[in-house]
């Protein structure tokens, strides 16, 4: 059996050129190929390509100059990807706004960002001005056959201001150059396709699919995919934007997640992937319609955002046996992603971690990385490679205490395996210490989520000053399963017995939802916050000795 590596080694050459290039290829290669469809209206690749171009010119006839920065406050619509790359197409730098922000949240960020004009369909109110919207064509550039001349250095010129999700503090804005943002969507695009970086004639960048079809059954330029993935989201522009528009990708856009319609358009369309963070996963097999809809059409389904449950995953594979399930790792720091598993079928894939470094990409596990911990040893993650961040805007302090050396501090806790692949045990801050130990909830929420009657779990750490921090569960039952103290305890306690003493949950409260951020992230801050309150009185509490 031929290695994967034979088509996608762990070095590629990246050409040296603005994002722009990439839809200008993709535009050359596909064409009139339906790029994005919402809602009955299409957009092809060349019409893509014309929309950007034309709303690179009206940026520059409003006054925006390459350097400043644009903000784009919108949910996934067709004139999102027109904004995108229009924005850079006129050598300005991409700010996504989250459409969930609250106004002054909105008003913060684009101030912040020091952004000289916004597009959206309606006001923010920040005094920003606005570039209007209807959702589909933007403001009144029309469409243009060629972008804007601009002078832009890949490695220097900031191509993304994208700001982090919040959820652990006040976000931040990560700065991204262009050859961060192409270096990213190239690596994914690569090892998602068995391709290699092609420069073309024009200076336009495109892929060339070098591995074979029974490896990579959906040839470039033939896969269809159900965007709803928040494009504000790093997943979701990087992945949900680039990588689909560079591998010539159709995408069904949906501007939020609802689990009959995305059911009934992977049968409709017969999608070839499905990509997500696990929430949307759990949601889509537990919906009344899962078992009667065609899911045959899916050969890859990618997650993210979050830790897959392995449980979780093998319910997909049950449900979409011709898939190939892959995690990926990363974080905004890293433009999008540092990991991602195999793709080619019959590569190897161990379930419950994030696969192995994309092309160009160093991973090292221990306390710092010079120390490497032992295979099999549980460190926090360090990253390095072409795709981490150039740093956080204005703030150098923030900025020294992630970027040590070259290398990126992910702050997540990991275990590399002897095959290479990676496993994330927990996000540092995550974890828990109780009487001294070391708890980390992930691995009670894998265990949880695989009782039958737990359809989601998150484990949070309440406070104690007599052992520090006591872990409790947070539980959504199963349907069918009725809300009660019995309930409670008989989790627990089926927990116990695989267990260390330690690790045993002292308390579980059931829920109807777990809160979840727009990227499918829970939010655990906010968990924890209402164990004093919010969340009432747990249905079980173990019994002090």
């Amino acid at each position: 059996m031929t290695d994967w590596r034979t088509w996608v080694p762990e070095r590629l050459t990246y050409p040296e050129v603005p994002v722009g290039a990439l839809l200008d290829g993709a535009a050359r290669r596909y064409g009139d190929r339906v790029a994005f469809s919402h809602h009955g209206r299409t957009l092809s690749f060349t019409g893509l390509w014309r929309a950007a171009c034309g709303l690179a010119h009206d940026l520059h006839a409003r006054g925006v100059v390459p350097g400043d920065v644009v903000g784009v406050h919108l949910p996934n619509v067709l004139s999102y990807p027109v904004a995108y790359y229009g924005i850079l197409l006129a050598g300005a730098t991409f700010t996504p706004v989250s459409p969930q922000l609250p106004a002054e949240g909105v008003a913060g960020q684009l101030a912040d960002a020091r952004a000289v004009a916004v597009i959206g369909m309606q006001d923010t109110g920040s005094g920003v001005p606005l570039v209007p919207t209807d959702g589909v064509t933007v403001a009144d550039g029309g469409e243009a056959d060629e972008a804007p001349v601009v002078d832009v250095d890949p490695g220097v010129a900031r191509a993304h201001l994208a700001y982090t999700g919040g959820t652990t503090g006040s976000p931040k804005g990560v700065v991204l150059t262009h050859a961060n943002v192409v270096t990213n969507v190239l690596q994914y695009a690569c090892h998602g396709s068995g391709s290699r970086p092609a420069l073309g004639l024009a200076g336009d960048v495109g892929l060339e699919q070098v591995g074979p079809p029974e490896e990579w059954p959906v040839r470039l330029g033939e896969g269809t995919g159900i965007a709803v993935a928040p494009w504000f989201h790093a997943m979701g522009t990087i992945g949900g934007i680039g990588v689909a528009v560079v591998s010539g990708a159709t995408s069904i856009v949906h501007e939020r997640f609802d689990p009959a319609r995305l059911l009934a358009d992977v049968e409709t369309h017969r999608a070839t992937t499905i990509s997500g963070a696990p929430p949307l996963f759990h949601a889509l097999l537990a919906h009344p319609e899962a078992a009667g809809r065609d899911l045959t059409s899916v050969r890859t389904v990618t997650s993210g955002a979050a830790p897959m449950p392995v449980a979780l995953a093998r319910r997909i594979a049950e449900r979409m046996p011709e898939a190939v399930i892959v995690e990926g790792y990363g974080m905004t720091e890293a433009t999008m992603g540092l990991t991602m598993g195999a793709t080619a079928r019959s590569a190897h894939r161990r379930i419950g971690t994030v696969g192995v470094p994309v092309p160009d990409t160093t991973i090292v596990v221990g306390p710092t990385p010079g120390e490497p911990a032992g295979v099999g040893e549980a460190g926090e993650v360090w990253a390095r490679g072409p795709q981490v961040m150039a740093g956080y805007l204005d703030r150098p302090e923030a900025t020294a205490e992630t970027l040590v050396d070259g290398w990126l501090r992910t702050g997540d806790i990991g275990v590399l395996g002897e095959d290479g692949q990676l496993e994330i045990v927990d996000r540092a801050k995550d974890m828990l210490l109780y009487k001294g130990y070391n708890v980390y909830p992930r691995e009670l929420e894998e265990l949880l989520v695989a009782r039958p009657e737990v359809a989601a779990a998150a484990v949070v750490g309440r406070p104690d000053v007599a052992v520090g921090e006591e872990p409790v569960a947070v539980v959504v039952p199963a349907p069918g399963q009725e809300p009660s103290a019995e309930l409670g305890a008989r989790i627990a306690t089926a927990l116990d017995e695989r267990v260390a003493p330690y690790k045993r949950l002292r308390a579980v409260h059931l829920v109807d939802t777990l809160p979840v951020s727009a990227a499918g992230k829970v939010l655990k801050r906010e968990l924890r916050d209402g164990l004093g309150g919010a969340l009432g009185e747990p249905v079980w509490r173990r019994e002090q000795g």
